[in-house]
């Protein structure tokens, strides 16, 4: 599958130039590689053994217009810990790697996203400084094969492999289901609105005048 299109090509009187990146991490835990596109359709193509992660990534590409392929072959017997932290990791990576020096774009994205009974904050401020607030609690352990706990690891590797502002709030909660699935659809889509371009902005969006 050919995730490189030129979709943000056509944006008008936006000059930019192709936003993808990969990357690989081996470890004696798991093995991942990544590739992601910044301005995709929101394809996808997700294995990571662990079933309802994979609905939560493809979700988290769809939701965000993000071409994304990942594949992670990780100890799973031991248990899902080092699968998901591990795959946060990485796509923290390839974000940073494809905004490279994040000339032009909003810099700030946040989204308030309903899942039926559900209601979930998150923003994102791509500021080359990362944090994580991250404010849910969950009534079960698991969810499928993902434990419930790992959402939070994983949304921190993310943050700070990428080095972004992350702040993300249950606002109503319910089925931690519905709850979990939120947080990646509202992240999805306040992280498009910070990767997006803004033809104001001159260089980068800072008075330091870097990211």
């Amino acid at each position: 599958m050919d995730f490189y299109s030129a979709r943000g090509a056509d944006r008008k009187g936006e000059q930019q130039m192709s936003r993808t990146a990969e990357a690989v991490r081996n470890t004696k835990e798991t093995q991942i590689h990544a590739l992601l596109d910044i301005d995709g359709s929101g394809k996808s193509s997700i294995e990571t053994g662990i079933g309802f992660f994979d609905h939560m990534l493809e979700g988290f590409s769809r939701h965000g217009f993000f071409d994304l392929a990942l594949k992670c072959g990780g100890d799973l017997q031991v248990d899902c810990h080092h699968t998901i932290e591990d795959t946060g990791i990485v796509l923290g990576t390839v974000i940073k790697k494809a905004l490279g020096e994040k000339t032009g774009i909003r810099r700030f994205g946040s989204c308030i996203l309903p899942m039926d009974e559900t209601l979930t904050l998150c923003a994102v401020d791509l500021s080359g400084r990362p944090y994580l607030s991250f404010d849910a609690e969950f009534t079960a352990e698991r969810v499928g094969d993902m434990d419930t706990e790992m959402a939070k690891e994983f949304f921190y590797a993310v943050s700070y492999s990428c080095g972004m502002n992350l702040h993300i709030k249950v606002l109503t909660p319910g089925n931690n289901h519905h709850m979990i699935e939120a947080m990646f659809k509202s992240f999805a889509k306040a992280l498009d609105m910070a990767c997006g371009y803004d033809s104001r902005i001159d260089h980068v969006l800072s008075t330091k005048g870097s990211l």
